[in-house]
């Protein structure tokens, strides 16, 4: 079983930059897979980012590519998610997840945080 517990979201302007932390604790495996999923009020839950447990490599959704990046520290088993020049239709609850695999339908993960809420104004 994993616990998963997100931090550092609040409110920023347009165009800022924001790093939010999910803090895993249980037992995780070598092919665990952590993401970021967002979702705003009355839209499905999106994928944003995902990396490996172990070995770090990366997956970005489209819409996110070139302006936020996903990093673990394996030692703190905390996972980041560093958002730059932040939107404000990316204005959402974010979410941190865990699975057995890469993937990027959140019908796959078996552990979630309980979000937290990033609020862009513009």
């Amino acid at each position: 079983q994993v616990q998963l517990v997100e931090s550092g979201g609040g409110l920023v302007q347009a165009g800022d930059s924001l790093r939010l932390s999910c803090a895993a604790s249980g037992r995780t495996f070598s092919s665990y897979t952590m993401a970021w999923f967002r979702q705003a009020p009355g839209k499905e839950r999106e994928f944003v980012a995902a990396i490996r447990w172990s070995g770090g490599s990366t997956y970005y959704a489209d819409s996110v590519k070139g302006r936020f990046t996903i990093s673990r520290d394996n030692a703190k088993n905390t996972v980041y998610l560093q958002m730059n020049s932040l939107k404000p239709e990316e204005t959402a609850v974010y979410y941190c997840a865990a699975a057995r695999g890469l993937y990027t339908d959140a019908r796959a993960y078996d552990y979630w945080g309980q979000g937290t809420q990033v609020t862009v104004s513009s």
